[in-house]
């Protein structure tokens, strides 16, 4: 199965991780000062194709001393990604910055998202290698912690059978 990883946002980034350890990842598409949901939802499909998958999504709320506009503009590109998605018929779990982090061992600043995500994935670390693509990272480390949480369903179910 397909784990997607998602940092919602203008800003954010998807990130599919597939069985065999490949990663790809895709900025937020995004058209004037609106997400793109047509383009969205092509990179969606053109990252899943036709096999299952799941969605791990960064879950968000609205911030103290955050503007109303901003708060609105994240709240659309939430939306956005959720709906994208739901059309598409991907399944998907919502999991608080503060759980995902705490299991992939990253701290709060981006940064070390950055680096964390170099860890896991040296050969994908030029997609992060800017300041600005800290998204980039966090949507890999999302989908990595969505693999492990999976693949700890599996062998539950497993377990359980046997």
């Amino acid at each position: 199965m397909l784990i997607l990883g998602c940092d919602p946002g203008k800003s954010g980034a998807i990130a599919v991780l597939a069985p065999d350890g490949s990663l790809d990842v895709v900025d937020m598409p995004v058209s004037g000062k609106d997400v793109d949901e047509a383009a969205l939802a092509l990179a969606v499909s053109r990252l899943v194709g036709i096999g299952p998958a799941h969605a791990f999504i960064e879950a968000v709320h609205a911030m103290p001393k955050q503007g109303v506009s901003s708060t609105f503009a994240f709240g659309q590109a939430y939306g956005a990604l959720r709906g994208v998605l739901a059309g598409a018929g991907i399944s998907r779990t919502l999991i608080t910055p503060a759980v995902w982090k705490r299991a992939v061992k990253v701290g709060a600043h981006k940064d070390a998202a950055r680096a964390r995500a170099s860890e896991l994935f040296p050969a994908q670390a030029g997609l992060w290698s800017r300041v600005k693509d800290h998204n980039r990272a966090e949507a890999a480390l999302i989908a990595w912690y969505g693999a492990r949480v999976e693949q700890a369903a599996i062998h539950a179910l497993l377990g359980d059978v046997a």
